[in-house]
């Protein structure tokens, strides 16, 4: 498989669907001629189904942090403060954009003071560290989504704000709460809007990590793509950047 400039395109790619599906296309065919007139009526328009614009783009690193056997839970946020974030990831099949039910969505990040549990002290900060903190993952329902909740991340040093993420299938779930095995499909980042992100870090317990931060603009993994390279669409939950935000962005994935 190429891309439009011929440049070769490795199997394990991710697809991003750019938003929603396309917008409904339209024909035109003509309404039946009312017996009571002799002028045709009006041609009107009938909505018929669009195919879904998908966009390739590459994995990204699984960086040093990355722990096995993290928990299943829809919930990771455990007892860190932050703002709100909802996240509605959604899964689908690169061939055909279907959505790709049971596929098991992990994701880890670091807390408002850029520290990942398990590695804690990296960033300059001392605090309790139970390894499993803002680490964990859901299994997509039949629609392809994976709800998680968590915490805006915050930021360390050299790396603008983003969230570690991938994408399995057939995984075994175990009795103590976490999973086995199955196919790993995707490694990637999720990253965040430059102008919210500014908001969030004015605001405590973001304010209190006094590392200098890296905006998208500066990482050095971001490529500036947009959508298809991890960008989230964020909606505010409320009126204040306090309220917290949902994120959404549709991933696909090769299953082969």
């Amino acid at each position: 498989m190429t891309d439009e400039a011929g440049t070769p395109i490795g199997r394990r790619t991710v697809l991003i669907a750019t938003g929603a599906t396309a917008a409904a296309l339209a024909v035109t065919t003509a309404a039946p001629e009312s017996p009571s007139t002799s002028s045709p009526s009006p041609a009107r328009a009938e909505p018929v189904a669009a195919a879904a614009v998908c966009t390739l783009t590459k994995e990204m690193t699984e960086g040093p942090y990355y722990l096995d056997g993290q928990l299943v839970r829809a919930d990771i946020a455990e007892d860190k403060t932050g703002i709100p974030l909802k996240l509605a990831l959604t899964v689908v099949d690169d061939d055909t954009c279907v959505p790709l039910s049971n596929a098991l969505v992990e994701l880890w990040h670091a807390d408002a003071l850029g520290e990942y549990s398990g590695f804690v002290g990296n960033n300059g900060h001392n605090e309790p560290d139970n390894g499993t903190f803002l680490r964990g993952g859901v299994l997509t329902g039949a629609n392809g989504v994976a709800n998680i909740t968590t915490v805006y991340p915050g930021w360390y040093r050299g790396r603008c704000i983003h969230i570690h993420v991938k994408v399995h299938t057939n995984v075994t779930l175990t009795s103590d709460g976490s999973f086995t095995g199955g196919q790993e499909l995707h490694t990637g980042q999720l990253f965040f809007n430059e102008t919210i992100t500014t908001r969030v870090a004015a605001i405590s317990p973001y304010s209190a990590n006094t590392v200098p931060r890296t905006t998208l603009a500066q990482d050095s993994i971001y490529d500036e793509g947009g959508a298809a390279s991890g960008l989230l669409t964020l909606t505010a939950l409320g009126g204040t950047t306090s309220a917290g935000y949902t994120g959404t962005l549709t991933l696909g994935v090769e299953r082969s």
